[in-house]
């Protein structure tokens, strides 16, 4: 019952369309227009408001961060439950069932959720986003290399990991579980974009 009780909650929470329903008070449907994400990035780039896209952000993250906080609330000291209830929050943003399955790309939430549970990865995540994009001056391109180097962190120092997971999960395998599914659906939403990316160079290759 516990498992099923934090991942309705998370989902739940995670499904709530934040950039969808912002942009519609507008007459703007997010879902088909600009690059068609359902989140801040997109919903900045077509209103061209910072204050929208922060606002976008916010409410995501917070998402995230109640979907911990809650579960731990109910469940203290367990990491499994509050882990399952932010991996279904960042599921259900990226893939909405509200509408059509579509959705964000999961970084905002889970962020708000990572800040209370793993800051360790939340950490490992920034700090390779802003040397890649220091280095690339590209937000996506950013994205998609810290979401798989980041896990590289956990995997190479798994002992520092573990110390910095509140609560601490019995074992450093809950740690890597968590870790890899939630960093897989963020990259799985970055598919395109990377195709994007990739075809963007070689386009620039063949001009050269």
């Amino acid at each position: 019952m516990q498992y099923l009780i934090s991942i309705i909650i998370g989902y739940i929470l995670g499904s709530i369309p934040t950039a969808f329903l912002v942009m519609k008070r507008k007459g703007i449907d997010i879902t088909s227009i600009g690059s068609g994400n359902v989140g801040a990035m997109n919903t900045y780039e077509v209103s061209k408001s910072k204050l929208t896209g922060f606002i976008v952000f916010a409410v995501d993250f917070i998402k995230g961060f109640f979907s911990v906080a809650i579960i731990e609330i109910i469940y203290p000291n367990k990491f499994i439950y509050p882990a399952l209830a932010l991996l279904f929050a960042v599921l259900s943003h990226c893939f909405n069932p509200w509408i059509n399955f579509k959705g964000g790309r999961g970084l905002a939430t889970a962020a708000g959720g990572t800040i209370l549970l793993f800051p360790y990865l939340l950490i490992s995540w920034i700090i390779i986003w802003v040397i890649s994009y220091i280095y690339k001056k590209d937000i996506l391109l950013s994205n998609i290399l810290a979401t798989p180097l980041s896990l590289l962190t956990v995997l190479g120092k798994p002992e520092i990991a573990l110390k910095y997971a509140f609560p601490q999960p019995k074992d450093i395998n809950s740690l890597i579980l968590f870790s890899v599914a939630g960093l897989t659906i963020i990259f799985i939403k970055h598919i395109d974009p990377l195709k994007e990316i990739i075809q963007s160079y070689k386009s620039k290759g063949i001009k050269k």
